[in-house]
C-alpha cells in the first residue's frame, strides 16, 4: 500500500507544461486542447506508483484501464482523451505524430493527451511502465491512419472531462481545457 502524503497527492505545487500541436500528416492532434505534462505529479520515492496513480485517476473520474508501456509505433485515440502516469523508469516519447515533439518522461510524471494526439515510444530505460486512464464513458481506440471528416467531427465533439486527472477541480486541464472550450 502507499501513503498518500508521500506520493504527492498534495499536488498544488506540481509543475507542468502545456503546448498545442498542429495537425501533422495523417495525425489530427487536437486543434482546441493542449497536451499537458505534469512533472513529478507523484513522488517516485517509495510505495507503489502504479497503485497510487490508479487511486488518483479513479478519484478524479479518469479510471485506469491498463498498465503497460507505450506502443513503439505512431498512433492516436479518436474516441477518448488519455492520461498516462509513469510508474517506472524513463523514456522519450514522440508526441504529435512522425517528426513530432520528443518529450522525456520520468517515474512520477504524467502525460495528458487530448483525443487525436499522436504518440509513440522512441526510447526507454529499464522497464518503462505507465498506468493509462480515460474519462468515464469514453472508450479508447487505436488509430494509425487519417480520420474521415465525419470521424474528425465526432472526435472534436467528445464530451469534456469534468475533472483534471491529477488535481480534480483545479489544475491545468481546468485552466487550459475549460478556457479552450469557452466554459
Amino acid at each position: 500500500m502507499f501513503n498518500e502524503s508521500k506520493h504527492g497527492f498534495d499536488i498544488a505545487q506540481t509543475e507542468y507544461e502545456a503546448f498545442m500541436l498542429e495537425p501533422h500528416d495523417w495525425v489530427p492532434n487536437n486543434r482546441k486542447l493542449p497536451v499537458v505534462i505534469y512533472r513529478r505529479a507523484l513522488s517516485p520515492a517509495g510505495g507503489n506508483l502504479a497503485a497510487a496513480f490508479e487511486v488518483l485517476f479513479e478519484r478524479n473520474a479518469w479510471p485506469a484501464q491498463w498498465r503497460d508501456s507505450v506502443f513503439d509505433f505512431h498512433h492516436f485515440h479518436a474516441t477518448a482523451h488519455e492520461v498516462l502516469g509513469v510508474t517506472d523508469a524513463r523514456a522519450e516519447v514522440i508526441v504529435g505524430g512522425p517528426g513530432g515533439r520528443v518529450v522525456t518522461l520520468d517515474a512520477g510524471d504524467v502525460l495528458l493527451l487530448p483525443a487525436g494526439t499522436g504518440h509513440c515510444l522512441q526510447s526507454f530505460e529499464r522497464h518503462f511502465q505507465v498506468v493509462a486512464g480515460y474519462p468515464r464513458g469514453q472508450q479508447w481506440d487505436i488509430r494509425r491512419e487519417a480520420l474521415t471528416p465525419a470521424e474528425l467531427a465526432q472526435m472534436e465533439a467528445l464530451p469534456f472531462p469534468p475533472l483534471d486527472p491529477i488535481d480534480g477541480k483545479h489544475g491545468p486541464l481546468i485552466e487550459h481545457w475549460l478556457h479552450a472550450e469557452g466554459r
